[in-house]
């Protein structure tokens, strides 16, 4: 693979270089999408909307259910059904243990169906009832086209999503630190807790963290009846990129045509520095607590994306926390959203946390003023 990795990125660069990108560049899969990653702003968009098969950048939503909600070192079995899923890369056998640490490897790197079955059959007993979930929480992070019927994106007529909820379950994850570590990879080993000395090597199947500049992750995807597929993130200059492409004609053609958006966007957008996250300090009383109020802070300084011809002065800013919170709170526990608006719109969130603990106890202050708060409905 390594010769083909090598032409292939000269190939990339050669038609990154030969095009000065005045203009978005000509893209023949069928959907595709380019967004700013911290607020979502839409950089590009083809046919965004449109339902098709995304393959196995379905695995992103198995990846994300499965770092939320299980720990990594959970063991799970390989079934019969796990064994001999269609396509499957790993050698997996029926009985096998393997850690969640271990599948996310060979889901997000080999792209190993089977691996995205023992994670759904673990974590929710069946492929079924997982489904369910993904598609719940796709509902969530705000997809509005998405059906998933499987946890790793074998063809299915009733499988379906578009590049804009792609891209939005894409900046999600990304959002994942253990996520956006595993995507980085290049490659790993992956080992078995059962047999003992099991073990397979495992290499990305993301062509572009060998060809392209600040490439970050994140999925490839392929069948006959999806195409090519593609979510691929990449940073430069604190400016974070995500594009999706969805029905590629070749395998190859995802990687170029998302390259060739990827090296538009960096240039046609550039980072704004707002707020410093110390100048938009607020505060909550808390109930029941201690101490009678907190300080909240956004998690990060605030940058806009300028992309060309927008105007800085159109960005403002909403912040939006409760003015009563309950204790306990930790430090860094969540308390609310700044909101991110363009032109009156939002474009983004970041969210608001708390800068000190709020130990469960009595403060007479916060009885006093929690008390008449309340007794006035101000909530």
């Amino acid at each position: 693979m390594t010769a083909r990795i090598l032409i292939f990125a000269f190939l990339i660069n050669f038609a990154c270089f030969s095009c000065v990108f005045a203009s978005a560049p000509k893209i023949t899969a069928k959907g595709a999408i380019l967004i700013e990653a911290k607020t979502g702003r839409v950089i590009y968009e083809k046919n965004a909307d449109t339902r098709l098969m995304p393959a196995s950048t379905t695995k992103i939503m198995t990846a994300i259910l499965a770092l939320e909600n299980l720990r990594l070192t959970d063991e799970a079995r390989v079934s019969r059904e796990a064994m001999y899923t269609e396509a499957q890369n790993m050698p997996l056998d029926q009985n096998d243990i393997v850690s969640v640490e271990n599948l996310l490897r060979a889901l997000l790197l080999e792209s190993d169906n089977g691996s995205a079955v023992v994670l759904a059959e673990h974590m929710s007993g069946s492929v079924k009832k997982f489904s369910r979930l993904m598609n719940k929480k796709a509902v969530e992070i705000g997809c509005e086209n998405t059906n998933f019927v499987t946890p790793n994106g074998l063809p299915n007529e009733k499988h379906l999503s578009t590049a804009r909820d792609m891209a939005k379950i894409s900046a999600y994850a990304m959002k994942n630190q253990k996520f956006r570590e595993i995507v980085g990879e290049k490659n790993l080993n992956m080992f078995w807790v059962f047999p003992k000395n099991k073990m397979a090597p495992l290499e990305n199947t993301n062509r572009l963290l060998w060809t392209f500049n600040g490439i970050t992750g994140i999925k490839t995807g392929w069948t006959n009846a999806a195409g090519g597929c593609l979510a691929a993130s990449a940073k430069r200059r604190g400016l974070e990129l995500i594009v999706v492409v969805l029905g590629s004609e070749d395998a190859d053609l995802r990687f170029k045509e998302a390259a060739e958006l990827l090296e538009y966007g960096f240039s046609k957008v550039k980072l704004h520095k707002g707020p410093m996250k110390e100048d938009l300090k607020r505060t909550a009383w808390v109930k029941g607590g201690q101490n009678h109020i907190i300080t909240a802070e956004p998690v990060e300084d605030v940058f806009y994306p300028i992309i060309e011809g927008d105007d800085p002065k159109n960005y403002s800013l909403r912040c939006e926390i409760p003015k009563i919170v309950n204790a306990p709170m930790k430090k860094g526990d969540k308390v609310g959203e700044l909101i991110i608006m363009y032109n009156n719109k939002q474009v983004g969130k970041v969210d608001m946390v708390s800068k000190t603990d709020a130990a469960e106890g009595f403060s007479f202050l916060s009885y006093f003023f929690v008390g008449l708060m309340y007794y006035f409905g101000v909530r």
